[in-house]
């Protein structure tokens, strides 16, 4: 799948730098990992062509700059917030109540993409496949327990994931085989999150497959696939993400490239489906017949030095501080 060509347009029209709000942190439990995104957005940004400001977002949801002054000291506001607050949608309409252009997709997309359950069935509906999910309320948990056990055995298979709904980068995903370890995994989850979803385990490949865009859907193009091998999990869990001696990463992944190619293209179809912006990473399962699972859309990909996307835009020739000229200038654009 050819991608346009990736073209700037630097400074404003009145020749000076853009102001650009780096915003980190948040009420997450993935604030450390924000953290990292947004200093590593605010080192590579090209001072040239931006005037970078830092705004820090405390775990209580306190931020050292009132937001209706962000849109005064900053043309646009880079979201570099993963997790609750930062991803699902609540930052996002907080800046879009202020109307501040900021990166990524709307608060309407972020809220569906983040909510696990919901992004799968939509995707399910549109004709992609998914692993065989159900949802699981706290409350249904305390008056049911151990016996949602067999009824997860029945419905999904066994063995089978254990995962916090609307969380991000793997935190407390467990792979369940036993009563004991579904109870401990039930509790880990909640502990992130209000529901947790139960998925049949698919046997297979991991891969993901980047999008990026102009600053609309309708831009979108695909970067090489990158197939996740663990080195010490059986799957691409937090440790294996942010760990230096974390999961081998190969780009393109090994697939023939007619493989290659229709994970590009469900890619951008899921990119396109949830109406994505700026930028998008959607993970998949290639079982052994060949089918290609969809397991999660994140609509703020890590932007780390050990992130996914960045490296796969270097293979595809797009630099770190090029990826983030394309993302501001597409939030300025749209």
């Amino acid at each position: 799948m050819t991608s346009p060509k990736v073209m700037f347009h630097g400074k404003g029209k009145d020749g000076r730098r853009k102001s650009v709000a780096v915003l980190m942190g948040g009420p997450s439990h993935e604030h450390e990992v924000s953290i990292k995104t947004g200093k590593n957005v605010a080192k590579a940004l090209d001072r040239t062509k931006y005037d970078v400001k830092q705004i820090y977002i405390s775990k209580k949801g306190e931020w050292d700059t009132d937001i209706k002054d962000v849109g005064k000291i900053a043309d646009v506001a880079f979201i570099a917030m993963h997790g609750a607050y930062g991803e699902d949608g609540t930052v996002q309409a907080l800046l879009e109540a202020e109307k501040i252009p900021f990166t990524g997709s709307n608060a309407a997309t972020s809220a569906l993409a983040m909510n696990k359950y919901l992004s799968l069935r939509t995707f399910q509906d549109h004709g992609f496949i998914v692993p065989h999910s159900f949802i699981v309320a706290r409350e249904n948990w305390k008056e049911e327990g151990p016996a949602l056990f067999e009824k997860a055995r029945h419905y999904v298979g066994y063995p089978f994931v254990v995962k916090p709904n609307a969380s991000g980068s793997s935190v407390a995903v467990h792979i369940v085989k036993t009563p004991e370890e579904f109870m401990k995994a039930m509790d880990d989850a909640f502990v992130y999150s209000r529901h947790v979803l139960i998925q049949s385990y698919i046997r297979g490949r991991e891969v993901t497959c980047s999008v990026l865009d102009h600053g609309f859907p309708e831009s979108a193009f695909p970067l090489l696939p990158t197939e996740i091998i663990p080195r010490t999990s059986h799957f691409f869990d937090y440790d294996e993400k942010y760990s230096e001696v974390g999961a081998h990463e190969i780009t393109p992944a090994r697939f023939p490239a007619p493989v290659l190619q229709h994970i590009q293209r469900l890619a951008v179809g899921l990119h396109k489906l949830l109406r994505c912006r700026g930028f998008s990473r959607s993970d998949f399962i290639v079982d052994e017949h060949g089918h290609v699972f969809v397991l999660e859309i994140n609509t703020i990909p890590g932007l780390t030095e050990q992130s996914l996307l960045p490296k796969a835009a270097a293979s595809h020739g797009l630099q770190f501080p090029s990826l983030l000229e394309l993302l501001i200038e597409g939030a300025l654009r749209s």
